[in-house]
């Protein structure tokens, strides 16, 4: 491991190392260090979707349009399979309130610039079979995709060090120096490294390194599971989500206290399939610190929730489930950027489950960010300061 860098990023998923590749494009030194392996967290625990639709209009969907736009020639980029694909998505709808709240939302991302539109049950039917007869409608986006998160991880790790960029697994950082309200070093389990600066894109983990650095975050753990099916021909039309995903994502406070279990869990649809057939069937939101662990009670909920929406997945057998966490920001929105008052510390963190949709945006301004002192959009929204110190 060197012993000296230009730049030091601390984690190892798709935030990491899209910020690695970013950086090494522009032939910096970096040395991205990651405990475990790549992938090991969130990015390898989630789903396949690349969703603007459900995206807030505002900065939230403009960073989503820019990463898409990224994302079509990512590949090529990269000269690796990524397993990209421009799919187009649904949110499905199943009562008038939800209809009038996805009306006023699609107006306002059309305003931005997304290509989505309101269907009508019969035009939704079109598009996705086997929907129940109780939904009055859907959105849908031509602009909605699937990447493959573990080789998008890789893709990026490859191309960082192909321009020279040091990726160090099983590397645990320890510590953090400074001096004189400056980054120093970054200490790990395999040695010191010194640099100037620091991208600390450690995911749910973010908090533990802002702490080196006597700063807190607003970053917590928020569970998500996932059902996976056997292989099955093409079935699904490329992401459908539910309305209810969209204020469960965006009102975690409404859920809380519920009486409801569906409701308590946070259980929106998510379906997806993969390349191989297997379809993807989350998910839900819960507050349980860091534990992975997957549960019944979830999996039985998301399911019913799932075949209500979806009455043709009864037909499918599961096979097998897991969970993982989101890096879960009070507002939704991730904390981008120099912190005040540590020189060198930079922010990539708070994705919350819009960390594959967005990884590539968030490498090119973070790089933008430390080479150039600006990037092509105003990014002060996402500032890490915006909670207090």
């Amino acid at each position: 491991m060197k012993k000296t860098a230009e730049i030091v990023v601390i984690g190892g998923g798709v935030i990491g190392t899209s910020i690695a590749y970013f950086l090494s494009k522009r032939w910096k030194k970096v040395v991205l260090v990651e405990r475990d392996d790549l992938a090991s967290g969130s990015s390898g625990a989630c789903d396949i979707d690349i969703i603007l639709q459900s995206k807030n209009p505002g900065i939230h969907l403009k960073l989503a349009m820019a990463s898409a736009e990224i994302y079509k020639n990512l590949p090529e980029e990269l000269d690796f399979d990524i397993e990209y694909e421009n799919t187009g998505g649904m949110i499905l709808i199943e009562d008038e309130e939800q209809l009038n709240v996805m009306k006023e939302f699609v107006k306002k991302q059309r305003a931005v610039g997304l290509q989505v539109d309101l269907l009508d049950f019969k035009e939704a039917t079109k598009l996705q079979k086997g929907l129940a007869p109780h939904l009055v409608g859907a959105t849908y986006s031509p602009q909605d995709g699937h990447v493959n998160p573990l080789r998008l991880c890789i893709g990026f790790a490859r191309a960082a060090a192909k321009r020279g960029a040091e990726i160090c697994l099983g590397t645990a950082v320890t510590n953090i120096k400074t001096e004189n309200g400056r980054v120093k070093s970054v200490v790990t389990n395999r040695g010191e490294i010194e640099t100037e600066i620091v991208v600390n894109a450690a995911g749910v983990f973010t908090p533990m390194i802002c702490e080196m650095v006597g700063m807190t975050a607003p970053i917590k753990p928020h569970r998500g599971q996932i059902i996976v099916t056997e292989p099955v021909p093409k079935f699904v039309m490329g992401a459908v989500l539910c309305a209810k995903y969209i204020v469960a994502k965006y009102n975690p406070k409404l859920l809380e206290g519920s009486d409801d279990l569906e409701t308590r869990l946070g259980v929106g649809l998510s379906l997806s399939q993969t390349r191989n057939g297997n379809i993807l069937i989350g998910g839900c939101r819960e507050f349980v610190g860091y534990n992975r662990s997957t549960t019944h009670e979830a999996f039985v909920t998301i399911l019913k929730h799932a075949t209500r929406l979806v009455p043709a997945l009864k037909e499918i057998h599961a096979i097998r489930s897991f969970a993982g966490l989101r890096p879960y920001t009070p507002d939704g929105l991730p904390l981008l950027g120099p912190v005040e008052g540590i020189e060198g510390f930079i922010m990539a963190a708070g994705h919350e489950g819009d960390g594959i949709a967005l990884s590539p945006v968030t490498g090119r301004i973070i790089s933008d960010i430390i080479l150039d002192g600006k990037t092509f959009i105003d990014i002060a929204p996402l500032s890490p300061g915006r909670f207090g110190k």
